[in-house]
């Protein structure tokens, strides 16, 4: 039996909420397996998610400037087998662009995940469902690196103690994030219900809100904001990594099934999730996160998509989310201050 490798070479390139799914599976690995190294190539604005991680290197490679198109793929292999003296390979992505990195990077072990592609289509599909939980993607990144004979159990989900300089118990206000929109519009809570969320909580004068999006979105939260003296316009304010400090500062966040949840919860945020067409059935669900707080219905076209980007067949674009009022979001924020 050949021994465990010391250094794996792990590939991960998009989509940020994915890319912020491996960093508790690698922290995980690199805590019980105190003799390895890992080096994870991803795009360069991720570098803030792997920061002062003990024995985690981050290789930042531009695959859409420095590396574009097929040679620089070939390019960026070559790179980092000269760069790199890593022993195992982890395509934690399997995609066309890793596909190519990976058959350029020399004889190596090499692990690819299994991304479930049938049994999502099952859970997803219009008729004869098969409803049931499925493998999350935490559990499908551990398994490539199980695959390659690094053991890592990754069953104890719990968010991580958070060490901040003051308590919610020493302040007079709750620092409430909200980031109300998603890659797709299936998965976005109507904007006209949001604000109504947005203007229920802003009414309690203990509440400071926050509103996170990209510079693109920041106009439509400067409106919601000019209407009330105690919400603030995160989007498009700070850098990625400013963003992520004063994300990590919230007492809890609201969120789509989007990037956000999952940033959240690597600073042990508490998370209430609202789930249109998609559903944590699918394995994208935020690490150590509470199952109650996913504000969700049941209707019998949901899930009727795995990323969103699909409008329901019945119900269109953010249907999935008819039956959801602002009273019910607010209540899951409410209870979790509470607590």
């Amino acid at each position: 039996m050949s021994a465990a490798p010391a250094h794996i070479l792990a590939l991960r390139f998009s989509a940020l909420g994915d890319v912020a799914m491996t960093v508790p599976v690698l922290k995980q690995l690199l805590a019980q397996n105190p003799a390895l190294t890992i080096t994870l190539v991803s795009l360069p604005f991720h570098r803030p998610l792997f920061e002062n991680i003990e024995r985690l290197h981050f290789y930042e490679a531009d695959i859409k400037k420095d590396f574009k198109g097929i040679g620089g793929l070939i390019r960026l292999a070559r790179k980092l087998k000269n760069d790199i003296r890593f022993d195992a390979v982890a395509d934690l992505h399997d995609v066309l662009r890793t596909k190519i990195i990976r058959n350029f990077l020399g004889p190596a072990p090499l692990a690819v995940i299994d991304k479930g592609r049938k049994e999502k289509k099952e859970l997803t599909r219009p008729k004869n469902k098969k409803l049931r939980p499925l493998k999350t993607t935490f559990q499908r990144y551990a398994d490539v690196f199980i695959k390659l004979g690094v053991p890592v159990d990754i069953s104890c989900q719990t968010l991580e103690i958070r060490n901040q300089k003051s308590d919610i118990r020493n302040r007079t206000s709750a620092r409430i994030g909200i980031a109300p929109f998603a890659k797709h519009a299936a998965k976005m809570y109507p904007p006209d219900k949001m604000k109504q969320v947005v203007q229920q909580l802003a009414d309690n004068s203990h509440h400071t809100l926050f509103l996170f999006g990209s510079k693109a979105e920041a106009p439509v939260l400067e409106l919601w904001a000019a209407e009330f003296k105690n919400v603030q316009v995160v989007a498009g304010r700070f850098t990625f990594a400013g963003e992520l400090q004063l994300m990590a500062r919230m007492d809890v966040m609201l969120t789509m099934d989007s990037a956000n949840m999952h940033l959240a919860s690597l600073y042990a945020v508490p998370v209430v999730s609202v789930w249109g067409g998609t559903h944590p059935w699918l394995g994208f669900y935020g690490w150590g996160q509470d199952p109650e707080n996913a504000v969700q219905t049941d209707l019998p076209c949901r899930p009727s998509s795995v990323f969103g980007n699909k409008p329901c067949p019945v119900h269109g674009e953010a249907g999935c989310m008819q039956e959801i009022t602002p009273e019910m979001i607010v209540a899951r924020i409410t209870k979790i201050l509470d607590r």
